[in-house]
Formats: C-alpha cells, structure tokens, sequence
C-alpha cells in the first residue's frame, strides 16, 4: 500500500515545530476544485493493482478548529488533518486490505462540532459544499484514472460515512453503470435512515451476510443509553456486524471473528445486540470507561471511536465474502483472508 503523502506530512510537521508557515506543494486557494491528479491529495494508492476488487475509503473528521477565527472547513493542507486521517486509516480503511486495493483522497472536511451543532438541513448545506465537491471530484478521477472496470466497495465512518450518503444518493443514481459494480457500501458511525432509503429507491438496505448492492450501517453504543448521540437519527437502520441480522438476537463475542484493540487482534471481545426501538448497536462487554468517545460531542458509552476496532476483523471477513459473492466465486465462505482465493479464482 502506497501511503503517498507520508513524506510531505512529515515535512509539514517539521516545518510546523519550528514555527513556519508553509504549504509545500499544497497551493490551492480555497475557492478552486483540488486537482486530484496530484498524488499529494491522496492519503492512499496502491503501489501495485493485485486485487480483483477496490476500495474507496472515506475517513471520519480528523481535523477541529483550533480557535473561532478559523473557517468552519479546513484546508485541504490543515497539517491536523494530514496526521489525523493518517491515524484513522489505520484502525480503519486496514480492515479492507485483504479484499481490495485501497485508495483514499483527501478532502476538506467541516469541523464537527460546528457542524453538528447545526440542524440537519444545515448540516447537509455545509457538507454539499467544499467535502462534497472535493469527494465527486475525487471519485471522478478515479473512475477515469484508477479503476479501470473493477468491483468496488465504499467503506467511510462518521462524517465520511455522511459523506457517502451523497455519494449513495447523487453520484450513484447520476451513474447507474458504476452503481452496477458496487459491491457494498460500508457507511458505519452515521445513520441510515427509513426516510432517506424512501427518497433513494435505488438503495437498498444490507439484508444478510453475504448480499450485494448494498449499505451495511450501526452506530455502537453501551447498554441503556438515553443520552443525545448526535450521528444517531431516528428510524436509523441497523445491521448486527457478528451475525449479520437485523433483529435484536445476542451475537456473543465468542461468534465474533475479533477485534482491533489498539491494533491487536483480540479474540472474543465485543458482543452485539441489536435495539431496534433506538436504532442502535448494543455492546455490552467493553469498559465504558475505557472505550467511550469523550471528545467533548459524544457523551459517555457512546463507542464512536470503536465501531470498526470493536468488529474490525467481522468487517474484514463480511467484506471478503461480499466480494467473494459479486465476483461469482461460489464455494467459498468469510474466512480471515480470502485475497488469495479471489486472485486464483480469477
């Protein structure tokens, strides 16, 4: 995997330390598309295509506005935001590198707090501006440049999660033959909901484990929580991340293929449960004290922060099947790794 940006953020880190103000190649004004030609605005490109199938990975806000003066949306070179999507993709995008070649653009990106402060049409104003122009500009030059016909998953979390929303809805439906190779959507950390699946009837709802076309979606809670989550909307649709259900059966962390906790595989950690009525994913075996977000937005035994490390390895697993099952390759079933299962069958 070719994290192209790694030696320009260290760069702009040095610079940073020592009190300069400089872009290093970054020179776009904010009022200009971001040229995606550059491999400077990428966080990832595979150094070589050795998949039969893609991932377009979007990452949550790594960026929040250090004093008032500053825009409610960052540069496309804010140095916070280059380190923090480093740090996410990680605990994240990884999760797919066994089914797909990753490739993750920078975007300018609201600060959260602002934005999620603000009413939904709001929110939805401020993010259809510079993030979602910059996204559409991104997937219109992978289309052109990178994919080259290939199978694609769309996998994002919290504000990338919204993010694909608008990809779900507009670049989708304006592109029916590129929806036709979507395998699944992963929009994790942000909410599905019944209103938005019945304005975009083209979408559909994962039902399963191993169906296609699909958005899987939940947001991780601790048990009991009555506390304003605000990515949690009403009439959320939930899928369960161990036993790929939708009703509200247990899933024991013994079912579970693992988790990522603090990038350490670690067996039969999380549990899942399902609670329809609040729409959310209940895990009852995490310290709450240990694993909520506290952040300042999200109160306590919201697991924010944990919806893919919590499942990391059920996510790796759903998504090789998924793909397993889109590229035809009947037989074969989740297992820890199924890349090599995929290249051969191809």
């Amino acid at each position: 995997m070719k994290r192209v940006a790694s030696s320009i953020l260290v760069a702009l880190v040095v610079v940073a330390a020592l009190g300069s103000v400089v872009s290093l190649g970054f020179s776009q004004s904010e009022e200009t598309n971001i040229d995606y030609s550059d491999e400077s605005h990428w966080l990832s490109l595979p150094e070589s295509i050795d998949k039969p199938v893609d991932v377009f990975y979007v990452y949550p806000t790594a960026w929040h506005k250090i004093n008032q003066n500053e825009p409610d949306i960052c540069r496309i070179d804010n140095i916070t935001m280059l380190e923090g999507a480093s740090r996410v993709f990680e605990t994240q995008a990884t999760a797919f590198e066994t089914v797909g070649n990753i490739f993750a653009p920078y975007y300018r990106q609201a600060d959260a707090a602002v934005c999620l402060s603000l009413s939904l049409e709001d929110q939805n104003a401020m993010l259809s501006g510079a993030p979602k122009q910059d996204l559409f500009d991104a997937l219109d030059y992978y289309f052109e440049n990178y994919n080259e016909g290939r199978p694609f998953i769309l996998a994002g979390h919290s504000q990338g999660s919204n993010m694909l929303l608008f990809v779900l809805s507009e670049y989708m439906d304006s592109h029916p033959d590129l929806y036709e190779r979507m395998i699944a959507a992963y929009v994790i950390g942000y909410s599905v909901t019944d209103e938005y699946l019945s304005d975009n009837p083209h979408l559909r709802f994962a039902e399963g484990a191993g169906d296609t076309g699909v958005i899987i979606s939940y947001n991780t809670e601790a048990p009991g929580i009555q506390a304003d989550n605000p990515v949690l909307l009403e009439n959320a649709n939930v899928i369960n991340p161990i036993s790929w259900v939708r009703d509200e059966t247990t899933a024991p962390a013994s079912e579970s293929m693992g988790s990522s906790i603090d990038g350490v595989y670690t067996e039969h950690f999380a549990d899942a449960t399902i609670d329809l009525e609040r729409g959310v994913l209940v895990c009852s075996t995490a310290d709450i004290e240990k694993f909520s977000s506290n952040n300042g937005l999200f109160p306590s035994g919201v697991y924010h922060s944990q919806d893919y490390p919590f499942y990391y390895y059920d996510i790796r697993a759903n998504a090789e099947l998924r793909a397993a099952n889109f590229l035809g390759l009947s037989g074969l079933e989740a297992s820890s790794d199924l890349s090599g299962d995929l290249q051969e069958a191809l």
